[in-house]
C-alpha cells in the first residue's frame, strides 16, 4: 500500500503575518465602531483604542479616516461579489440551480456578517465620488450576474417572471431581489427559530418562486 505524501503549505513569513493582523485588527475595530456608533462621530482615536494600538499605527496603514472606511467597504463588497460568481459557476447550467446557489450564499453573509453589511449600506454615502466608483462597479456586477442568470432562465424556458407593459424588466426584478436578501442583515438574529443555512434555503425559495421557476 503506498503512502499518501500529506502537503502543509507554507506558512506565510513572520514578516507579512505581523504586517497583516494590524490591519485586520483596525478593520475589525472600525466595522464595530462604524456601526455601532456611525462614521461621522467616531474618530480615528476610538478605532485604535478599540483595537489595543497606538494611533499612529492606523497612518502606518491607512492615509485617513476615509481611506479606512473605504477600505473596509472594498474588501466585503469584493468578497461578496467573489463568492456569488462562484456559486452561479459551480451550480451547473440550469439556471433553477444557479438562481439559488447566488441567493443561498448571498443571505448567508448577510446573516453572518450583519455588521459589514450594515456599515457597507449604511456608511458609503460619507465617501466621495471617486472613491465609491469601484464599489458601485461592484454592486453592478453583482446585479449583472443575477440578470443573466435571470435572462438564462427564461430563454430556457424554467422562469416566467411578471411582465409590466409587455415585457421584462430584468434588472429591477434583479434589484429587488437583492434588496430583498440584503435586508435580512437588518433583522436576521442568531439563535432564532431560523439558523442562516434555514434563512438561505427559505430566500432561495422564495426567489425560485418569484420569477416563475418552473419544477425540475
Amino acid at each position: 500500500m503506498s503512502k499518501r505524501k500529506t502537503v502543509v503549505a507554507a506558512a506565510p513569513p513572520q514578516a507579512e503575518r505581523e504586517a497583516r493582523q494590524p490591519v485586520e485588527a483596525i478593520r475589525a475595530a472600525a466595522f464595530t465602531q462604524f456601526a455601532e456608533r456611525g462614521y461621522p462621530v467616531v474618530t480615528v482615536r476610538d478605532i485604535m483604542k478599540a483595537c489595543g494600538l497606538t494611533q499612529g499605527a492606523l497612518y502606518n496603514h491607512f492615509k485617513s479616516k476615509d481611506e479606512l472606511l473605504h477600505d473596509i467597504i472594498t474588501s466585503t463588497q469584493a468578497e461578496l461579489e467573489r463568492i456569488c460568481l462562484q456559486a452561479v459557476g459551480e451550480a451547473g447550467d440550469d439556471p433553477r440551480a444557479q438562481l439559488a446557489a447566488f441567493v443561498r450564499v448571498y443571505v448567508i453573509r448577510h446573516c453572518r456578517l450583519r455588521i459589514e453589511a450594515l456599515v457597507a449600506n449604511r456608511e458609503i454615502g460619507w465617501l466621495d465620488a471617486d472613491r465609491v466608483s469601484d464599489i458601485r462597479r461592484s454592486r453592478r456586477a453583482i446585479r449583472d450576474i443575477l440578470v443573466a442568470v435571470l435572462t438564462r432562465g427564461i430563454d430556457k424556458g424554467v422562469f416566467d417572471p411578471p411582465e409590466i407593459d409587455g415585457r421584462h424588466d430584468l434588472k429591477a426584478m434583479a434589484m429587488a431581489l437583492l434588496d430583498q436578501c440584503t435586508h435580512v442583515s437588518m433583522w436576521y438574529i442568531p439563535g432564532r427559530r431560523l439558523n442562516e443555512e434555514q434563512m438561505a434555503t427559505l430566500y432561495a425559495e422564495m426567489a425560485l418562486r418569484s420569477v416563475g421557476a418552473s419544477k425540475k
